[in-house]
Protein backbone atom coordinates (compact mmCIF):
# COMPACT_ATOMS: atom_id res chain seq x y z
CA UNK A 1 0.00 0.00 0.00
CA UNK A 2 1.85 3.45 -0.78
CA UNK A 3 1.60 6.07 1.91
CA UNK A 4 -1.49 7.89 2.73
CA UNK A 5 0.43 11.12 4.30
CA UNK A 6 4.48 11.27 4.07
CA UNK A 7 5.96 14.91 5.09
CA UNK A 8 9.55 15.18 5.79
CA UNK A 9 11.04 18.68 7.68
CA UNK A 10 14.67 18.33 8.45
CA UNK A 11 15.18 21.81 9.05
CA UNK A 12 12.48 23.10 10.41
CA UNK A 13 9.29 22.02 12.57
CA UNK A 14 5.95 20.83 11.57
CA UNK A 15 3.00 22.62 12.39
CA UNK A 16 -0.42 21.44 14.17
CA UNK A 17 -1.58 21.75 10.52
CA UNK A 18 0.83 19.08 9.41
CA UNK A 19 -0.39 17.10 12.54
CA UNK A 20 -4.10 17.47 11.54
CA UNK A 21 -3.77 16.93 7.85
CA UNK A 22 -2.12 13.09 8.72
CA UNK A 23 -4.54 12.26 10.61
CA UNK A 24 -7.33 13.13 8.10
CA UNK A 25 -5.26 11.31 5.41
CA UNK A 26 -6.00 8.57 8.16
CA UNK A 27 -9.43 8.77 8.71
CA UNK A 28 -10.61 9.61 5.34
CA UNK A 29 -8.81 7.05 3.52
CA UNK A 30 -11.13 4.25 5.83
CA UNK A 31 -13.48 2.25 3.12
CA UNK A 32 -16.66 2.15 5.37
CA UNK A 33 -17.70 4.62 8.17
CA UNK A 34 -15.41 4.59 11.36
CA UNK A 35 -17.79 2.66 13.79
CA UNK A 36 -15.26 1.27 16.01
CA UNK A 37 -11.74 2.61 16.04
CA UNK A 38 -9.07 1.27 18.52
CA UNK A 39 -5.44 3.91 18.75
CA UNK A 40 -2.01 2.49 19.62
CA UNK A 41 0.20 4.86 21.07
CA UNK A 42 3.31 5.12 23.37
CA UNK A 43 3.24 5.44 26.98
CA UNK A 44 4.74 8.16 29.37
CA UNK A 45 8.18 6.46 28.66
CA UNK A 46 7.88 8.09 25.13
CA UNK A 47 6.89 11.67 26.34
CA UNK A 48 8.74 13.51 23.35
CA UNK A 49 7.39 10.75 20.42
CA UNK A 50 4.24 13.95 19.74
CA UNK A 51 2.10 10.76 20.20
CA UNK A 52 -0.37 12.61 23.00
CA UNK A 53 -1.03 15.49 20.60
CA UNK A 54 -1.50 12.98 17.85
CA UNK A 55 -3.81 10.66 19.80
CA UNK A 56 -6.17 14.30 21.10
CA UNK A 57 -6.14 14.91 17.01
CA UNK A 58 -7.61 11.16 16.28
CA UNK A 59 -10.22 11.34 19.06
CA UNK A 60 -11.31 14.79 18.30
CA UNK A 61 -11.49 13.61 14.16
CA UNK A 62 -12.98 10.50 14.85
CA UNK A 63 -15.67 11.81 17.18
CA UNK A 64 -16.36 14.69 14.11
CA UNK A 65 -16.88 11.99 11.51
CA UNK A 66 -19.02 9.85 13.35
CA UNK A 67 -20.33 10.87 17.19
CA UNK A 68 -21.19 7.57 18.15
CA UNK A 69 -17.82 5.97 16.97
CA UNK A 70 -16.57 3.64 19.51
CA UNK A 71 -13.12 4.44 20.44
CA UNK A 72 -10.35 2.54 22.83
CA UNK A 73 -7.42 3.38 23.49
CA UNK A 74 -4.48 0.77 24.23
CA UNK A 75 -1.34 2.17 25.49
CA UNK A 76 2.27 0.62 24.11
CA UNK A 77 3.10 -1.22 27.12
CA UNK A 78 5.51 -3.60 26.23
CA UNK A 79 7.07 -4.67 29.73
CA UNK A 80 6.68 -1.55 31.19
CA UNK A 81 3.66 -0.41 34.18
CA UNK A 82 0.69 0.91 33.60
CA UNK A 83 0.61 4.64 33.57
CA UNK A 84 -0.45 6.49 36.82
CA UNK A 85 -3.99 8.76 36.13
CA UNK A 86 -1.29 11.97 36.65
CA UNK A 87 1.06 10.39 33.77
CA UNK A 88 -1.91 9.88 31.23
CA UNK A 89 -2.98 13.09 31.55
CA UNK A 90 0.25 14.58 31.24
CA UNK A 91 0.15 12.62 28.15
CA UNK A 92 -2.82 12.80 26.73
CA UNK A 93 -5.00 15.67 28.19
CA UNK A 94 -8.24 15.60 29.13
CA UNK A 95 -9.24 12.48 27.20
CA UNK A 96 -11.62 10.50 29.71
CA UNK A 97 -9.88 7.97 31.35
CA UNK A 98 -12.48 5.30 30.17
CA UNK A 99 -11.00 5.40 26.74
CA UNK A 100 -7.49 3.65 28.33
CA UNK A 101 -7.24 -0.34 28.40
CA UNK A 102 -4.21 -1.15 29.92
CA UNK A 103 -1.77 -4.12 28.44
CA UNK A 104 -0.42 -7.10 30.09
CA UNK A 105 2.16 -8.70 28.40
CA UNK A 106 2.01 -11.87 30.15
CA UNK A 107 -2.05 -12.52 30.13
CA UNK A 108 -4.99 -11.57 27.60
CA UNK A 109 -3.31 -12.26 24.76
CA UNK A 110 -4.30 -13.93 21.45
CA UNK A 111 -1.88 -16.66 20.14
CA UNK A 112 -1.73 -15.74 15.96
CA UNK A 113 0.81 -17.93 14.93
CA UNK A 114 4.60 -19.01 15.22
CA UNK A 115 7.91 -17.96 13.43
CA UNK A 116 9.53 -20.93 13.01
CA UNK A 117 12.44 -22.19 14.45
CA UNK A 118 14.58 -22.72 11.20
CA UNK A 119 13.91 -18.70 10.46
CA UNK A 120 15.12 -17.79 13.67
CA UNK A 121 18.18 -20.12 12.99
CA UNK A 122 19.31 -18.35 9.84
CA UNK A 123 18.71 -14.74 10.96
CA UNK A 124 20.43 -15.56 13.70
CA UNK A 125 23.41 -16.79 11.91
CA UNK A 126 23.18 -20.30 13.47
CA UNK A 127 23.53 -19.28 17.35
CA UNK A 128 19.63 -19.58 18.16
CA UNK A 129 17.15 -22.08 16.84
CA UNK A 130 13.99 -21.42 19.36
CA UNK A 131 10.57 -20.75 17.22
CA UNK A 132 8.76 -17.95 18.49
CA UNK A 133 5.22 -17.79 19.67
CA UNK A 134 2.94 -14.46 17.95
CA UNK A 135 0.68 -13.63 20.52
CA UNK A 136 -0.94 -10.22 20.99
CA UNK A 137 -3.15 -7.79 23.30
CA UNK A 138 -6.43 -10.18 22.59
CA UNK A 139 -8.39 -6.87 22.36
CA UNK A 140 -6.91 -6.34 18.27
CA UNK A 141 -8.32 -9.37 17.20
CA UNK A 142 -11.62 -10.09 18.71
CA UNK A 143 -12.88 -6.32 19.27
CA UNK A 144 -14.08 -6.17 15.99
CA UNK A 145 -12.30 -2.51 14.81
CA UNK A 146 -12.87 -0.95 11.71
CA UNK A 147 -9.39 0.70 12.48
CA UNK A 148 -6.15 -0.11 14.37
CA UNK A 149 -4.04 2.97 14.51
CA UNK A 150 -0.31 2.47 15.60
CA UNK A 151 1.11 5.74 16.58
CA UNK A 152 4.88 5.94 17.22
CA UNK A 153 7.81 7.42 16.80
CA UNK A 154 10.77 6.13 14.31
CA UNK A 155 14.57 6.51 16.20
CA UNK A 156 17.10 4.44 17.19
CA UNK A 157 16.60 1.81 19.16
CA UNK A 158 18.93 -1.13 21.09
CA UNK A 159 17.05 -3.75 20.30
CA UNK A 160 15.16 -3.13 17.13
CA UNK A 161 17.79 -1.23 15.81
CA UNK A 162 15.06 1.64 14.95
CA UNK A 163 12.00 1.66 16.65
CA UNK A 164 8.94 2.07 15.54
CA UNK A 165 6.92 0.56 12.79
CA UNK A 166 5.74 -3.19 13.79
CA UNK A 167 7.48 -2.79 16.55
CA UNK A 168 4.83 -0.81 18.78
CA UNK A 169 2.58 -4.31 17.38
CA UNK A 170 4.63 -6.82 18.51
CA UNK A 171 6.51 -5.95 21.62
CA UNK A 172 3.99 -2.95 22.84
CA UNK A 173 0.63 -4.84 22.81
CA UNK A 174 2.67 -7.98 22.59
CA UNK A 175 3.07 -11.28 24.25
CA UNK A 176 5.91 -12.63 26.72
CA UNK A 177 7.32 -15.01 24.21
CA UNK A 178 7.81 -12.48 21.75
CA UNK A 179 9.37 -10.07 24.07
CA UNK A 180 11.36 -12.12 25.72
CA UNK A 181 12.93 -14.06 22.56
CA UNK A 182 13.15 -11.24 20.04
CA UNK A 183 15.57 -9.14 23.28
CA UNK A 184 17.52 -11.91 23.51
CA UNK A 185 17.97 -12.41 19.68
CA UNK A 186 19.04 -8.83 19.14
CA UNK A 187 21.60 -9.05 22.43
CA UNK A 188 23.16 -12.43 21.31
CA UNK A 189 23.40 -11.02 17.68
CA UNK A 190 25.53 -7.69 19.13
CA UNK A 191 23.95 -4.64 19.84
CA UNK A 192 26.51 -2.79 18.22
CA UNK A 193 25.79 -4.19 14.59
CA UNK A 194 21.87 -3.27 15.57
CA UNK A 195 21.85 -0.23 16.55
CA UNK A 196 20.44 2.81 14.06
CA UNK A 197 19.57 -0.22 11.56
CA UNK A 198 16.69 -0.50 9.77
CA UNK A 199 16.87 -3.81 8.33
CA UNK A 200 18.38 -6.49 11.13
CA UNK A 201 17.61 -10.01 12.20
CA UNK A 202 14.69 -8.72 15.11
CA UNK A 203 13.10 -6.61 12.18
CA UNK A 204 13.45 -9.20 10.38
CA UNK A 205 10.76 -11.64 12.57
CA UNK A 206 8.54 -8.92 13.39
CA UNK A 207 8.48 -8.50 9.36
CA UNK A 208 7.56 -11.95 9.10
CA UNK A 209 5.25 -12.17 11.52
CA UNK A 210 3.42 -8.96 9.90
CA UNK A 211 3.20 -10.31 6.99
CA UNK A 212 2.63 -14.13 8.02
CA UNK A 213 0.06 -13.47 10.29
CA UNK A 214 -1.50 -9.63 10.82
CA UNK A 215 -2.93 -9.56 6.74
CA UNK A 216 -6.56 -9.73 8.52
CA UNK A 217 -5.98 -6.90 10.84
CA UNK A 218 -6.83 -3.61 9.75
CA UNK A 219 -3.70 -1.67 11.06
CA UNK A 220 -2.43 1.68 9.86
CA UNK A 221 0.73 3.42 10.80
CA UNK A 222 0.96 6.69 11.99
CA UNK A 223 5.11 7.44 12.31
CA UNK A 224 6.46 10.41 13.46
CA UNK A 225 10.35 11.52 13.38
CA UNK A 226 11.70 13.81 16.23
CA UNK A 227 14.57 16.31 16.50
CA UNK A 228 16.66 17.72 19.27
CA UNK A 229 17.97 21.13 19.26
CA UNK A 230 21.42 21.47 21.16
CA UNK A 231 19.68 22.84 24.17
CA UNK A 232 17.13 20.04 24.36
CA UNK A 233 14.38 21.28 23.06
CA UNK A 234 12.37 18.34 20.74
CA UNK A 235 10.11 18.93 17.84
CA UNK A 236 8.45 17.08 14.82
CA UNK A 237 10.18 16.68 11.97
CA UNK A 238 8.31 14.30 9.78
CA UNK A 239 4.73 12.26 9.55
CA UNK A 240 4.35 9.37 7.52
CA UNK A 241 0.90 7.70 7.52
CA UNK A 242 -0.12 4.04 5.82
CA UNK A 243 -0.27 0.25 5.95
CA UNK A 244 2.65 -1.88 5.78
CA UNK A 245 6.00 -1.79 5.76
CA UNK A 246 6.26 1.99 3.86
CA UNK A 247 5.69 4.42 6.55
CA UNK A 248 8.50 2.99 9.01
CA UNK A 249 11.13 2.84 6.11
CA UNK A 250 10.18 6.35 5.18
CA UNK A 251 10.65 7.09 8.44
CA UNK A 252 13.82 5.34 9.25
CA UNK A 253 15.49 7.28 6.33
CA UNK A 254 14.72 10.32 8.19
CA UNK A 255 15.53 9.70 11.69
CA UNK A 256 18.90 8.28 10.44
CA UNK A 257 19.05 11.69 9.02
CA UNK A 258 18.23 13.67 11.96
CA UNK A 259 18.79 11.39 15.50
CA UNK A 260 22.08 9.71 15.03
CA UNK A 261 25.35 11.67 16.08
CA UNK A 262 28.91 10.67 14.48
CA UNK A 263 31.38 11.85 16.28
CA UNK A 264 35.04 12.16 15.28
CA UNK A 265 36.49 11.07 18.58
CA UNK A 266 35.54 8.42 21.25
CA UNK A 267 34.28 10.04 24.22
CA UNK A 268 36.59 9.93 27.03
CA UNK A 269 33.57 11.11 29.87
CA UNK A 270 29.97 10.97 29.19
CA UNK A 271 27.41 12.57 31.66
CA UNK A 272 23.62 11.71 30.38
CA UNK A 273 20.95 13.10 32.32
CA UNK A 274 17.85 11.29 33.28
CA UNK A 275 14.17 13.17 33.04
CA UNK A 276 12.95 12.12 36.65
CA UNK A 277 9.21 11.96 34.71
CA UNK A 278 10.22 9.89 32.22
CA UNK A 279 12.92 7.86 33.69
CA UNK A 280 12.21 5.54 36.90
CA UNK A 281 14.20 2.35 36.73
CA UNK A 282 17.39 1.50 35.36
CA UNK A 283 15.61 -1.02 32.63
CA UNK A 284 14.72 2.34 31.05
CA UNK A 285 17.17 4.45 31.94
CA UNK A 286 19.85 2.46 30.89
CA UNK A 287 19.04 4.27 27.58
CA UNK A 288 22.12 6.16 29.10
CA UNK A 289 24.87 3.20 28.12
CA UNK A 290 22.69 1.32 25.09
CA UNK A 291 23.06 5.11 22.89
CA UNK A 292 26.24 6.28 24.13
CA UNK A 293 28.30 2.35 24.05
CA UNK A 294 29.36 2.84 20.80
CA UNK A 295 31.21 6.31 20.89
CA UNK A 296 32.57 5.96 24.12
CA UNK A 297 36.28 5.12 24.75
CA UNK A 298 37.96 2.30 26.03
CA UNK A 299 38.99 3.30 30.02
CA UNK A 300 36.40 6.26 29.70
CA UNK A 301 33.42 6.87 32.17
CA UNK A 302 30.03 7.16 31.90
CA UNK A 303 28.11 9.48 34.40
CA UNK A 304 24.49 8.83 34.33
CA UNK A 305 22.23 11.30 36.69
CA UNK A 306 19.13 9.72 37.42
CA UNK A 307 16.93 11.57 40.22
CA UNK A 308 14.44 9.43 39.35
CA UNK A 309 15.75 6.31 39.38
CA UNK A 310 14.66 3.79 42.21
CA UNK A 311 14.37 0.23 41.13
CA UNK A 312 15.92 -1.76 38.33
CA UNK A 313 13.11 -3.43 36.31
CA UNK A 314 10.18 -2.31 35.82
CA UNK A 315 7.72 -5.53 37.47
CA UNK A 316 8.96 -7.41 40.46
CA UNK A 317 10.00 -10.16 39.09
CA UNK A 318 12.19 -8.85 36.45
CA UNK A 319 13.64 -6.72 39.14
CA UNK A 320 14.70 -9.31 41.13
CA UNK A 321 16.33 -11.21 38.52
CA UNK A 322 18.30 -7.88 37.66
CA UNK A 323 19.78 -7.64 41.05
CA UNK A 324 20.47 -11.38 41.36
CA UNK A 325 23.01 -11.36 38.26
CA UNK A 326 23.69 -7.99 37.39
CA UNK A 327 24.90 -6.26 34.48
CA UNK A 328 27.81 -8.49 33.56
CA UNK A 329 29.65 -8.78 29.84
CA UNK A 330 27.91 -10.96 27.09
CA UNK A 331 29.92 -14.77 28.24
CA UNK A 332 29.26 -14.08 31.68
CA UNK A 333 25.70 -13.31 30.78
CA UNK A 334 25.09 -16.29 28.26
CA UNK A 335 26.74 -18.84 31.01
CA UNK A 336 24.01 -17.27 33.35
CA UNK A 337 21.13 -18.09 31.25
CA UNK A 338 22.67 -21.54 30.17
CA UNK A 339 23.08 -22.70 34.02
CA UNK A 340 19.55 -20.94 35.16
CA UNK A 341 16.09 -21.72 34.25
CA UNK A 342 14.91 -18.60 35.91
CA UNK A 343 16.61 -16.93 33.12
CA UNK A 344 15.76 -18.81 30.05
CA UNK A 345 12.04 -18.03 31.20
CA UNK A 346 12.64 -14.63 31.22
CA UNK A 347 15.62 -13.85 28.50
CA UNK A 348 14.20 -10.39 27.79
CA UNK A 349 15.79 -9.91 31.13
CA UNK A 350 18.99 -11.77 30.17
CA UNK A 351 19.24 -9.44 27.26
CA UNK A 352 18.95 -6.09 29.20
CA UNK A 353 21.63 -7.23 31.39
CA UNK A 354 23.88 -7.49 28.39
CA UNK A 355 22.78 -4.20 26.91
CA UNK A 356 23.06 -2.83 30.32
CA UNK A 357 26.99 -4.10 30.13
CA UNK A 358 30.41 -1.93 28.88
CA UNK A 359 31.51 -5.09 28.15
CA UNK A 360 34.33 -4.30 30.64
CA UNK A 361 35.07 -1.00 28.03
CA UNK A 362 34.78 1.64 30.53
CA UNK A 363 33.11 2.20 34.06
CA UNK A 364 29.22 2.93 34.49
CA UNK A 365 28.20 5.37 37.61
CA UNK A 366 24.50 6.19 38.38
CA UNK A 367 24.29 9.36 40.26
CA UNK A 368 20.55 8.46 42.14
CA UNK A 369 18.99 9.55 45.62
CA UNK A 370 17.04 6.36 45.56
CA UNK A 371 19.01 3.42 45.07
CA UNK A 372 22.01 2.74 47.52
CA UNK A 373 25.92 2.34 46.85
CA UNK A 374 25.30 -1.46 48.07
CA UNK A 375 22.50 -1.98 45.49
CA UNK A 376 24.60 -0.46 42.77
CA UNK A 377 27.92 -2.07 43.18
CA UNK A 378 25.76 -5.24 43.32
CA UNK A 379 25.30 -5.13 39.97
CA UNK A 380 27.98 -3.54 38.43
CA UNK A 381 27.60 -0.01 38.74
CA UNK A 382 29.62 2.73 40.57
CA UNK A 383 27.70 5.21 42.87
CA UNK A 384 27.92 8.69 42.68
CA UNK A 385 26.21 11.24 45.32
CA UNK A 386 23.07 12.57 43.70
CA UNK A 387 23.47 16.11 45.25
CA UNK A 388 27.11 16.63 44.73
CA UNK A 389 26.66 15.18 41.01
CA UNK A 390 23.92 18.17 40.04
CA UNK A 391 25.93 20.53 42.12
CA UNK A 392 29.12 19.94 39.82
CA UNK A 393 27.65 19.55 36.68
CA UNK A 394 24.19 21.94 36.83
CA UNK A 395 22.39 19.56 33.74
CA UNK A 396 19.79 22.36 33.53
CA UNK A 397 22.53 24.96 32.08
CA UNK A 398 23.98 22.75 29.55
CA UNK A 399 23.61 21.46 25.94
CA UNK A 400 24.07 19.03 24.08
CA UNK A 401 27.48 18.20 22.84
CA UNK A 402 30.94 18.51 24.66
CA UNK A 403 32.00 21.26 27.88
CA UNK A 404 34.52 21.72 29.85
CA UNK A 405 33.88 22.06 33.15
CA UNK A 406 36.39 22.66 36.15
CA UNK A 407 38.86 21.57 33.88
CA UNK A 408 37.39 18.79 32.94
CA UNK A 409 36.24 17.31 29.57
CA UNK A 410 32.85 16.21 29.18
CA UNK A 411 29.94 15.14 26.31
CA UNK A 412 26.79 16.10 27.92
CA UNK A 413 23.45 14.30 26.40
CA UNK A 414 20.11 16.06 28.18
CA UNK A 415 17.82 12.63 27.53
CA UNK A 416 19.51 9.63 25.48
CA UNK A 417 16.12 8.37 24.22
CA UNK A 418 16.30 10.78 21.66
CA UNK A 419 19.50 9.32 19.48
CA UNK A 420 22.56 7.74 19.23
CA UNK A 421 25.92 8.87 19.69
CA UNK A 422 28.56 6.46 17.28
CA UNK A 423 32.13 7.20 15.67
CA UNK A 424 32.02 8.23 12.29
CA UNK A 425 34.21 5.47 11.39
CA UNK A 426 32.04 2.88 13.26
CA UNK A 427 28.61 3.63 11.59
CA UNK A 428 29.08 4.20 7.87
CA UNK A 429 25.44 4.78 7.03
Amino acid sequence: MSLLYSHASPDTPLTLAHQRAAVQAVLDAQPQALRRLLIIPPDITRANAGAGMLTRLVVERARAQRPDCHIAILPALGTHTPMTAAERTALFGDLPAALFVDHNWRSGLAHLGDVPAEFIHQVSHGQLDYSINVAINALLRDGAFDLILSIGQVVPHEVIGMANGNKNIRVGVGGHDTINKTHFLGAVCNMETILGRAGNPVRAVFDYAEDHFFSGLPIVYLQSVMATAPDGAVSMRGLFAGAGHAPFRAAAALSQQLNITLLDAPIRKAVVYLDPHEFKSTWLGNKAIYRTRMAMADGGELLVIAPGVAVFGEDPEINRLISKYGYRDTPATLAAVHANQELRDNLSAAAHLIHGSSEGRFTITYATGQLTRAALEAVGFAHAPLADTLRRYQPERLHNGRHTIAGEDIYFIRNPALGLWALRSQFPL
